[in-house]
């Protein structure tokens, strides 16, 4: 199997918890993606109930935007406290991140391979931030959170073409 895979994927509706915050607010992160995942039960219409998504969006120069959420259906209604991210259709770089693997080095490979490809992150006017500006992440409900493995889809477009 391909270490990358481009795929474009039609556009879907999740809803879940948002927290946002600096570089250093980040140990924060870690409770609103628990507190999404306890809440699972509240969405009776979740169309993938094993895979919890993390979306993350670098809206800041000193940290990013990150939605814990689920894919669900146009039924489900918005339970309190939560919020709802519709995400439209998209060409993703797809990869996974495997167990005991270092996540940091995972996403320098990455962006070392749409450097070198005809692709580039996809990005515009509210994601200015990084070098790959939006990551989806998909986890399977057995991860081990102190050592996970993931799907890593990153929004890209083709490269524009030197005139």
């Amino acid at each position: 199997m391909e270490k990358y895979k481009v795929v474009k994927i039609p556009a879907y509706r999740a809803i879940g918890l948002k927290w946002e915050g600096s570089w250093s607010e980040i140990s924060g992160l870690k409770e609103v993606i628990q507190e999404a995942g306890d809440r699972r039960e509240e969405l009776s219409h979740i169309v993938a109930p094993v895979v919890q998504l993390g979306l993350s969006y670098h809206t800041r120069q000193d940290g990013f935007t990150h939605y814990s959420a689920y894919e669900v259906t146009r039924e489900q209604e918005v339970p309190d406290g939560m919020i709802e991210i519709d995400i439209p259709e998209m060409t993703y770089l797809v990869t996974n991140h495997k167990k005991g693997g270092n996540i940091g080095k995972t996403y320098d490979d990455i962006a070392q391979y749409l450097k070198e490809s005809n692709y580039e992150p996809y990005r515009d006017e509210t994601v200015p931030f990084e070098n790959l500006p939006i990551k989806h992440e998909k986890y399977p409900l057995d991860r081990d959170l102190d050592d996970p493995h993931f799907e890593i889809l990153i929004p890209i477009e083709k490269k524009e073409k030197d005139m």
